[in-house]
């Protein structure tokens, strides 16, 4: 299957998915399913086309495990905190500006579909790829996915963690990588599509993987992810939230500034 028919057909599965999961929000007016469920989309994009496409096997099934794998722990991650907490800020502050109107909450939803479909671009170039990945090619692909799957994951425990703890009710998470960087998490995702930028070398379609981590920069960056989740935390944690975006690298991690 080409990449366009690929990707035709991602958007009609993600524009189901993401219609049952309006409804899921609609009954427990909670939007953050959406997170869960984007996330999920993407790996199964991957799976998508990683089995449809028309490069060498070896390299699709690199895509569908990597792309599969990093998916399922990041959808999970979310799941488990929108099914055991209250709905985000972020969309808790969506849903009053919106007074609550469900016809933009859907289109919303759709407009999460479409990303899954824009982020599925860097996988068609690794799918379209007749080469199988080189041991040098392969191991530095593998180097860039566990480095970033492992630093995600671990910003998600350390934050998780301190969330847990009742004494911290207010403050913000200076801990652990969160020292060093005040969107660890965020910066470790950015890092994992360069995997597939490695795995597409030699594709015809190669300038294609690039658009990933160009967009998830852009996206965090400015658009749906640092800007959004600062204005939550300045709402909650106000002054002490600002001492920490004097102090901390807002994204790429290096040491905190001295007061």
């Amino acid at each position: 299957m080409n990449a366009p028919l690929q990707l035709l057909a991602l958007a009609v599965l993600m524009t189901g998915a993401m219609s049952l999961a309006w409804g899921w929000q609609r009954r427990h007016d909670n939007a953050g399913i959406v997170d869960a469920v984007w996330a999920a989309g993407v790996g199964g994009a991957a799976l998508l086309i990683g089995a449809s496409g028309t490069g060498a096997p070896a390299t699709r099934a690199w895509l569908a495990l990597l792309g599969g794998l990093w998916a399922a722990r990041l959808a999970w991650h979310i799941w488990r905190r929108v099914r055991a907490e209250p709905e985000d800020g972020r969309y808790r502050a969506l849903r009053a500006h919106w007074q609550g109107d469900q016809g933009k909450f859907y289109l919303f939803f759709l407009f999460q579909a479409g990303l899954v479909v824009l982020f599925a671009l860097p996988f068609t170039a690794v799918a379209a790829n007749p080469h199988a990945p080189g041991a040098l090619q392969l191991a530095l692909a593998l180097a860039i996915w566990l480095a970033a799957v492992g630093g995600e994951g671990l910003a998600d425990r350390q934050l998780a963690a301190w969330r847990a703890d009742p004494a911290n009710r207010g403050r913000t998470c200076r801990a652990g990588l969160w020292r060093y960087s005040r969107h660890p998490n965020y910066f470790f995702e950015w890092c994992h599509w360069f995997a597939y930028v490695t795995l597409a070398w030699g594709s015809p379609l190669f300038w294609l993987s690039l658009s990933g981590p160009v967009l998830m920069y852009v996206f965090l960056r400015w658009i749906s992810g640092i800007p959004f989740t600062e204005k939550q935390a300045l709402r909650t944690r106000g002054e002490d939230y600002r001492a920490y975006q004097r102090d901390t690298p807002m994204f790429f991690p290096w040491f905190p500034r001295k007061p």
